[in-house]
């Protein structure tokens, strides 16, 4: 039997360049080599080669994180190709790097995600009328960047302008939310037309952390990721069922994990949804899958099948 031609597409030219490059070779050295013949294409450089090649492709394994990578555009350069790929397509991947649209969507879908401002500036008077909104902490992403690039949770007004600052070198408009104190959960979903919930991870960054930011993310021994979540079995359900809804409100396929709060009174909010999670063996989704029974290596041809059987 002959073995699928995979395009490992990797590295790109965002800010989460060396993550995707990481996340590559664990996927390279997990594929079984008697079943796959692995290709490796970086956008940075090898798009007129991925091109050229691409009669010759069975299907590509998309490892982009950020823009250019994530957010429609390889998705859409794969579609002319015909090469077909893991995960969500043009519309669900732009939708979903896109902050604003994807609450304004998990709103229409009836989920709660915290209150938020969009702003372009960082002046004085932006700054009062932010604290006085939200009050503080409040919290600062970047509108369409991804592993916590430019986030903070400021304290006081100073480092409030100075967080406005930070995301508007990466971003030219960015979100301010309402700052929900409570756990910090996320939740995988896998499958095309049915898809299913994984159980959940909680996500427990260490002492020295205010947030799951960029270093306690990959920083290893950082950050306690628990899975299954210890929570109340009606708690994980609901939050569970959140993640579905979630995928489907941004019309996405594949897998996709998201991103939720359980504040102190119970309540679920949502914050965002990835639609190319990390992807090495002690990353949040291979780690749900692997506590719903699927290895590392079975997680990656399960993907695979999916991109698939969507041609």
């Amino acid at each position: 039997m002959r073995r699928l031609r995979v395009a490992l597409i990797a590295g790109g030219r965002s800010g989460e360049r060396e993550v995707s490059l990481a996340g590559a070779r664990e996927v390279e050295q997990a594929l079984d080599p008697g079943r796959y013949e692995v290709r490796r294409y970086d956008p940075a450089c090898d798009l007129a080669r991925l091109a050229a090649d691409a009669s010759s492709l069975d299907v590509a394994f998309v490892l982009l994180h950020g823009p250019l990578g994530e957010d429609g555009a390889m998705q859409g350069f794969l579609d002319l190709l015909g090469i077909p790929y893991q995960g969500a397509g043009v519309l669900g991947s732009a939708v979903a790097m896109d902050k604003e649209v994807a609450k304004i969507l998990y709103r229409e879908a009836g989920l709660q995600t915290p209150r938020w401002r969009m702003v372009s500036d960082a002046s004085p008077a932006t700054v009062a009328a932010l604290v006085e909104s939200f009050g503080l902490p409040l919290v600062i992403k970047p509108k369409a960047q991804g592993s916590s690039l430019g986030m903070s949770i400021p304290t006081s007004e100073s480092e409030c302008r100075a967080g406005l600052e930070d995301a508007l070198a990466l971003d030219r408009e960015v979100m301010v939310e309402q700052y929900v104190a409570g756990r910090e959960i996320t939740g995988g979903v896998l499958g095309n037309q049915e898809p299913v919930a994984l159980p959940l991870v909680e996500i427990v960054p260490g002492e020295e952390f205010t947030f799951f930011d960029y270093t306690a993310k990959y920083t290893p021994g950082a950050t306690r990721e628990i899975c299954p979540a210890p929570l109340d079995g009606a708690i994980s359900r609901q939050a569970q069922d959140i993640a579905l809804a979630a995928h489907r409100a941004l019309r996405l396929r594949g897998y996709s994990r998201t991103d939720m709060i359980v504040a102190e009174d119970g309540k679920i909010y949502v914050l965002e949804t990835n639609t190319i999670p990390g992807m090495t063996p002690t990353s949040l989704l291979p780690q749900a899958a692997a506590a719903a029974g699927l290895s590392f290596g079975a997680l990656l041809e399960r993907l695979i099948e999916l991109a698939l059987e969507e041609r």
